[in-house]
């Protein structure tokens, strides 16, 4: 999996005060009410795609696509949630964005062993480690952004340093939930690179 987010340049001052007072009018209302939706039918694909992992050993194309579009949505909203990118974010699972880019291998064949073991303890040998980490990693990442929105207001840049970890969490985040999603067999490493 390759996720990256675009450091800028310069940041726009005005967009993120826009974000900050309005963004959840104009940027978290109609993307979430859609993107609600939209999960909700990625939720029954998924127990689909589920069974179909089960019974052939192979992720259905088209759910495949669908499931990494829907990541590639989530990446895009919350890189300007988070003040990591510019710009409106991109409606639709076929949405595009320059700033952000996510790329999943298709797999050819899958594990149902795995499969079977990730919906059976999941939860302990990945979702506990996991997340117990990205708590407070999330909570880092939290602390770096309130810092990150002083220097875009008063530098007009986002520190590279700060940057570069928030991306991380987001990565870790999406790795973890790309396994657990059954998208691949690669069990997710502990690190945000």
């Amino acid at each position: 999996m390759k996720l990256e987010i675009k450091h800028q340049e310069k940041y726009s001052r005005g967009e993120l005060l826009l974000r900050t007072l309005f963004g959840w009018i104009y940027i978290m209302i109609p993307q979430g009410f859609v993107l609600f939706f939209v999960s909700i039918w990625g939720m029954i694909l998924k127990i689909i795609a589920f069974f179909a992992v089960l019974f052939t050993g192979k992720y259905p194309k088209s759910m495949f696509e669908y499931h990494v579009g829907l990541f590639r949505w989530n990446l895009r909203l919350n890189a300007r949630v988070m003040n990591l990118s510019d710009g409106y974010p991109a409606f639709g699972i076929k949405g595009t964005d320059e700033n952000t880019t996510l790329e999943v291998e298709y797999p050819e064949k899958l594990s149902r062993g795995l499969l079977i073991l990730r919906i059976l303890f999941g939860w302990i040998y990945v979702g506990i480690p996991h997340g117990f980490i990205l708590f407070f990693r999330y909570i880092a990442t939290g602390v770096l952004m309130f810092i990150a929105w002083w220097a875009v207001l008063i530098l007009g840049k986002y520190p590279a340093g700060m940057h570069n970890f928030n991306v991380g969490t987001l990565r870790w985040g999406t790795r973890v939930s790309v396994y657990l999603g059954f998208l691949t067999d690669e069990y997710p490493p502990f690190s945000g690179k």
